[in-house]
């Protein structure tokens, strides 16, 4: 939470008590927080929901190094019962952090109605900078699983090339890649390795190739359906996307001003 308060609190010189309030701190001699010491509690909530969002996809980042080197089928659908119970929770973590933003919003509008709170004041400055942070670090976490998504599949297709080249000898063409990946059908592909193998070491390898087919594609849906929740959350995201660079820019601008008056 640190570091979204630095940026909020650097400004112009004000008279102690104002400044008080800009900076978060209680006034001693007011009971009165100005609705910040609430406002911080929420803040930590939802960093606290970031930070296991991030853990997540540190998780199956890993997940997905790990099937790289799997050879077997049954290793491939522990690994997807894995993930896919990973990408579920992380689901459930984003509702709940649009669930309190949202509430966040309402809060923020409600407590310019305090006095000292209007709008444009230091408190409300703080809370919309602060605000918009969060939503700019979700915005970061959005985009981790999207760039997830497009390492699993690149890295899918580069395994069956290995695969394919490892039991036939020959590099496959893309045409060869494309259809498996759509199908999963890879037995017809190892028609001549069977025939001078053996079938029984072949079928290993078909297997593993089919259940790492089924494993990419429903891990793709899962996180397709997960696109869809941020996709449904863009909208929160970007709203005020703006004001936080104007507000950090009035701020340096300040701080700017200062050095020569």
């Amino acid at each position: 939470m640190n570091n979204l308060l630095t940026d909020s609190f650097e400004m112009d010189e004000k008279p102690p008590k104002e400044r008080d309030i800009e900076m978060g701190r209680r006034n001693s001699k007011n009971k009165s927080d100005y609705g910040l010491e609430d406002f911080y509690e929420e803040v930590k909530d939802i960093e606290m929901l970031l930070d296991k969002m991030s853990n997540i996809v540190q998780k199956l980042q890993e997940a997905n190094e790990e099937s790289k080197s799997v050879t077997k089928a049954s290793a491939m659908k522990a690994i997807k019962g894995r993930m896919e119970k990973d990408i579920d929770e992380v689901g459930k973590i984003a509702r709940n952090i649009k669930m309190k933003l949202e509430q966040m919003d309402r809060n923020n509008l409600n407590n310019r109605k305090k006095p000292d709170c209007g709008k444009g004041t230091g408190v409300d400055r703080s809370r919309m900078s602060m605000t918009i942070a969060l939503k700019k670090k979700l915005k970061e976490r959005m985009k981790d699983f999207q760039n997830l998504r497009q390492t699993i599949q690149q890295e899918y297709r580069e395994v069956v090339e290995r695969r394919i080249f490892t039991v036939t000898g020959t590099k496959p063409s893309e045409e060869v890649v494309d259809n498996l990946i759509e199908t999963g059908s890879s037995e017809q592909i190892f028609e001549k390795a069977i025939q001078g193998i053996g079938r029984g070491q072949i079928m290993a390898t078909v297997e593993e190739i089919q259940e790492r087919h089924d494993v990419v594609m429903d891990i793709e849906k899962k996180l397709l359906e997960l696109q869809q929740i941020f996709t449904d959350m863009a909208a929160l995201v970007d709203a005020q996307g703006e004001i936080l660079d104007n507000i950090e820019s009035q701020v340096s601008t300040s701080l700017f001003a200062r050095q020569f008056y």
